[in-house]
Parts: structure tokens; sequence; C-alpha cells
């Protein structure tokens, strides 16, 4: 006998089932703009220093949970390829701010871009205009799930 009240079964079974979802769905578009040869530890430092600014190691290191010195090695590394460039910092001259140059800008803007468009593509060709109008609902609905 079932003792789990319906409505909560329900949204057992689709919290499990959205969480897989939505996994699959970023891995599906991390393929379609590919890495570069960049690392997901790389990116995830560029997604950080685009969405939040200019930043130092440590604070990136704290924010990934990683040690400095590991992250220094990733921040070299995008420093080495000409996307990230550092400057004194203000008021600690021992230390220093990250930021992104104009060419990891112009990157993460074309990658933005080429996972929208996949998106779009995708929800054009595979879902009818009824769908779609279901799935921008279901958009607002995510929405409050994640906002505070």
């Amino acid at each position: 006998m079932n003792t789990v009240p319906s409505d909560t079964a329900l949204a057992m079974t689709v919290a499990g089932e959205l969480r897989v979802l939505v996994g699959k769905l970023k891995r599906r578009l991390r393929e379609e703009t590919g890495s570069h040869g960049l690392t997901w530890s790389q990116i995830a430092v560029l997604g950080y220093l685009e969405r939040t600014g200019p930043t130092t190691v440590t604070e990136l290191a704290q924010v990934e949970g990683v040690r400095p010195q590991s992250m220094g090695a990733t921040v070299a590394s995008l420093e080495e390829a000409g996307l990230v460039k550092g400057a004194p910092h203000p008021t600690d001259g021992r230390r220093t701010v990250l930021s992104l140059t104009p060419t990891a800008r112009a990157w993460i803007k074309a990658s933005r871009a080429a996972r929208e468009d996949w998106l779009f593509h995708t929800i054009q060709t595979r879902l009818s205009p009824a769908e779609q109008k279901k799935l921008a609902v279901a958009v607002d609905l995510l929405k409050r799930l994640v906002e505070p």
C-alpha cells in the first residue's frame, strides 16, 4: 500500500527526472560550442570573471573550491592563451587583479550565441507551436525554482 501522498510522489518523481534532464541539457549545450582546447576549469574561471568582474587568484580558488596554487596554474594558462590579464591590486601591491581580455569576451559571446542558436533551432524544429507555448510556461516555472 502506498503511504506517500500522490502530490508528494509526483514532486519526487519530477525532481529526479528534472535533475537528469538538466544535466543532459547542460552536456548537450557544451557539445555545441566545444571547449576550443580549454579545460572545464578554465571555462569556469572565464565564466566567473565574465559574471562578476575582476578578481584575484585567491578569490577564484575559494569560489571554485581549489587551492590557490592550483588556481594559479589555471590562471597562468589562461594568461598564456591571451584570455586573462593581470593588473596590480589597487590597495595591495602584493596581489594581482585578474580580468578578461577582449579575446576572451569575444569567445564567450560567440560560445553563448552558438548555444542559443542550437537551442533555438532545436525548439523550432522538434516542437510544434503549441508545444513551444507550453515550454515557455515551463521556463517561467523553472525560473521560480531558482529565484530566492
